[in-house]
């Protein structure tokens, strides 16, 4: 079933937010006393669980042990905070075209990130409060490209499916959401996706 309504759906990281910054994962690795090499495979091993809401000691505990690195309060706090200033740039540009969108359509965000990352966001990020629907992974229990985190999007907004474009950088998040029922867009920058997404709005 469908209806009149309009809702764009954004990723974060990669669309509206910059990936991380360069450089971080050695600054991590070095207080970890690990290789580069070394703790970004721990890092991004122990990664998914932490997306969908292990609490940041769980996640800073495993990638400690990985390295068979000593687990102190310390350690983690220093780590959590540096993690948390790499994922912190926005995209000026998109962010004012998502709110422009405000205009013509229902505006939502569905990110992988953290709980406590997701705390950090919002507090350092003002704009987010004026969408119409925003859903954390850490928060919500359910990471892309996990068919539930696009579903508690559906039921949280009470619309339909088809109802929404969701635009992501990942080509695997967008055929996840294609396969629940939402439309698709793999975002590769700006004004190429504006034009997609005004397709998508005038064909409603």
């Amino acid at each position: 079933m469908t209806s009149d309504r309009r809702i764009v759906l954004f990723d974060l990281f990669g669309v509206i937010a910059r990936h991380q910054r360069p450089g971080s994962l050695k600054k991590m690795a070095a207080r970890c006393h690990a290789s580069t090499g070394a703790f970004t495979t721990a890092y991004w091993a122990c990664r998914r669980p932490y997306d969908a809401g292990w609490s940041a000691t769980a996640y800073w505990t495993a990638v400690l042990r990985w390295l068979s690195r000593p687990v102190d309060a310390a350690t983690i706090e220093e780590l959590r905070l540096i993690d948390i200033d790499s994922w912190s740039r926005v995209d000026p540009r998109m962010v004012a075209y998502v709110r422009s969108l405000r205009g013509v359509a229902e505006v939502a965000l569905l990110s992988n990130i953290p709980a406590d990352h997701a705390e950090a966001f919002l507090a350092a990020q003002p704009w987010l409060h004026e969408l119409d629907h925003v859903a954390f992974s850490g928060r919500i229990g359910a990471a892309k490209p996990d068919p539930a985190a696009f579903r508690h999007c559906v039921v949280a907004m009470r619309a339909a499916p088809a109802d929404f474009l969701f635009v992501d950088d990942r080509e695997e998040n967008v055929r996840a959401a294609r396969a629940v029922g939402l439309n698709g867009h793999v975002f590769t920058d700006r004004d190429e996706s504006a034009r997609a997404i005004g397709a998508w709005l005038r064909r409603r």
